[in-house]
């Protein structure tokens, strides 16, 4: 039988989340038929591009269904008619799993009264399966759900936030509760071995975030550009990024720079590229074709990143055959082999991050090799129709194995 799913993701869809846009419109295309749910409806400004927006339409809102008190009291008596065994157990995990302390029971309790919401609307769309990306808070209403809906689930663990803090977020439960987990990196994978007990380490699979290598055509570059793309967000070490190319500017006159994004800090990182008297180019948010558009005249993508899961971005670059520099963290150096496909370098390193951006920068021979090396990578590992194949395959209860056969 072929499942229907639910995806259930913190805010859905916005523009950090193309990728799981990606994916779902990729088991839609293998006739599965896909329900994406989202626990807070995104901002207009989050979103970017038609295709978004007619998701957003598409997309059931948890928060703005429980809001109408009618809804969400209904709701729970469907629930509580259909099994009130169910909705006891579900509201017993609800109190079992809540971190300590008063404002977290108050969350927990917000979690318990979403997910009747969700759970009901699970049942009357005829829902057998329900997915989950990040395994946070989402991954808690996803797991209380579950359980008062009585149906199988499964979550998708990206870190590294979830593993800060792994209890507060009772990520043991939800590993031993769920169907399989989906790994992005071996990395991941490990973390999430850590957190479980051995018994269900079986079930922890590594499904990798992928891309669709034909929106990609091999970079023209020559030019000296030198692109971020990514949240403009303390995490992804910008400032270093600014601060090396200070440094190189005098080397590669003709060099330059665009960081693509938004965020918290981008005022803060305008400002301090005009300090160091730099003209860098702050397009703000781009979609999946501006990204491709991006990379097209890109020399190189530069992620200088002080906690990562395994981003998406660097496998874009890859796909368009642009050499990246990322820094030696989680799973980045699954996908980016140093001195192969791109350069490593130690994070929080101003100094290395300089020398590497010179390096390329320099040698447009290089640039060429490691660009279509990282091109054959991704598209052998990180195609998103393989991916999706192999998800699929899990839904159904099919899955082998902690990787599909190459």
């Amino acid at each position: 039988m072929t499942p229907v799913l639910g995806y259930i993701v913190s805010e859905y869809p916005r523009v950090s989340h193309t990728f799981i846009q990606r994916e779902i419109e990729a088991l839609r295309a293998q006739g599965i038929t896909v329900l994406a749910c989202t626990v807070r409806q995104p901002a207009a400004s989050g979103m970017v591009g038609a295709a978004q927006f007619a998701e957003s339409a598409r997309t059931f809102g948890v928060i703005a269904a429980a809001k109408n008190p009618l809804r969400l009291i209904g709701a729970h008596l469907r629930m509580i008619r259909r099994s009130p065994a169910r909705w006891g157990r579900a509201l017993a995990l609800a109190l079992r799993t809540r971190p300590p302390g008063a404002r977290a029971l108050l969350w927990q309790a917000f979690y318990f009264l979403e997910a009747g919401v969700l759970a009901d609307h699970l049942l009357t769309q005829g829902v057998t399966h329900l997915h989950n990306h990040f395994g946070d808070a989402s991954g808690s209403l996803t797991m209380i759900a579950a359980e008062m809906a009585g149906l199988p689930f499964s979550i998708t663990l990206h870190g590294p936030d979830i593993f800060f803090a792994p209890r507060h977020w009772a990520l043991p439960e939800k590993i031993a509760r769920a169907a399989f987990i989906a790994c992005i990196s071996h990395y991941c994978r490990s973390q999430a071995m850590l957190f479980s007990d051995e018994a269900h380490w079986p079930k922890l699979r590594i499904v990798h975030c992928g891309i669709v290598p034909a929106l990609y055509q091999a970079s023209r570059g020559g030019g000296g550009h030198v692109v971020f793309v990514g949240r403009l967000d303390p995490v992804k070490g910008v400032p270093l990024l600014l601060e090396a190319f200070a440094k190189i500017r005098a080397r590669h006159p003709g060099a330059r720079l665009t960081v693509a994004g938004d965020g918290r800090s981008k005022e803060r990182l305008m400002a301090r590229a005009r300090d160091l008297g730099l003209e860098v180019a702050f397009p703000g948010y781009l979609d999946e074709g501006q990204v491709a558009a991006l990379l097209a005249s890109a020399d190189m993508l530069v992620l200088p990143s002080f906690a990562e899961g395994l981003p998406v971005v660097l496998m874009e670059a890859l796909a368009a055959a642009v050499p990246v520099i990322a820094t030696q963290i989680a799973g980045v150096p699954e996908l980016v082999e140093n001195g192969v496909s791109g350069l490593i370098v130690p994070p929080g390193d101003e100094e290395a991050l300089a020398e590497a951006i010179d390096r390329l920068l320099a040698d447009p021979a290089l640039r060429a090799r490691m660009g279509q090396a990282g091109r054959a990578k991704v598209c052998a590992e990180h195609d998103i129709a393989q991916e999706a194949r192999w998800l699929a395959a899990l839904f159904a209860g099919r899955g082998q194995g902690v990787r599909p056969p190459q």
